[in-house]
């Protein structure tokens, strides 16, 4: 990943203070110059955050954790992020597909972005802020004993409420992609 000039580095972080004024529910008792200052703090964290803008994530602050002093961002872009779309779950996944095979899948190109995939209680925690995923599905961290058997989970938001399915990890659709998290 490379870095960010610094003429691009302003502007990210003129979008993102947007972003977090515009949305002071996801983090409650949070001021900006905190965030400001944990990029000041990590210079290669801005790289990250652009990638996840740069596919359409619209990453924002979602929580914190005053006793570590870590800062939690999350993709809250209110269907699953488009530059991130059909894939399938994992390398072993994509590897098994004989055709059809989509470009990516949902971890390697989280690895390379330099973020995780949300787990089942962090995707319940993005959506107590909102509402996202209602017309789309996003990949969730998969427990290892289910990627074993071949499968691969993934949340989404209908009918007023928080669904986990499972598929098979090799599984791919345009309406699907992922969301990341990253904890400075």
């Amino acid at each position: 990943m490379k870095n960010l000039s610094s003429e691009r580095s302003t502007e990210l972080l003129a979008i993102l203070k947007k972003r977090f004024e515009k949305h002071p529910e996801r983090h409650p008792g949070l001021e900006w110059q905190a965030i400001e200052d944990k990029f000041k703090g990590n210079p290669s964290a801005i790289n990250v955050i652009s990638a996840m803008e740069e596919s359409d994530g619209e990453p924002d602050v979602i929580g914190h954790d005053p006793v570590k002093g870590t800062i939690t961002f999350a993709d809250c872009s209110p269907e699953s992020p488009k530059g991130r779309r059909s894939v399938c779950y994992d390398q072993a996944a994509l590897d098994s597909r004989k055709e059809h095979k989509p470009k990516h899948s949902a971890v390697s190109m989280a690895k390379e972005m330099g973020i995780e995939l949300m787990d089942e209680a962090q995707y319940a925690a993005l959506q107590a802020l909102g509402s996202f995923d209602n017309k789309t599905s996003s990949w969730l961290k998969t427990p290892e004993d289910v990627r074993k058997l071949g499968g691969a989970i993934f949340g989404d938001y209908r009918y007023g409420r928080i669904f986990t399915y499972h598929n098979g990890a090799e599984s791919y659709y345009a309406a699907r992609g992922f969301r990341g998290i990253l904890i400075l």
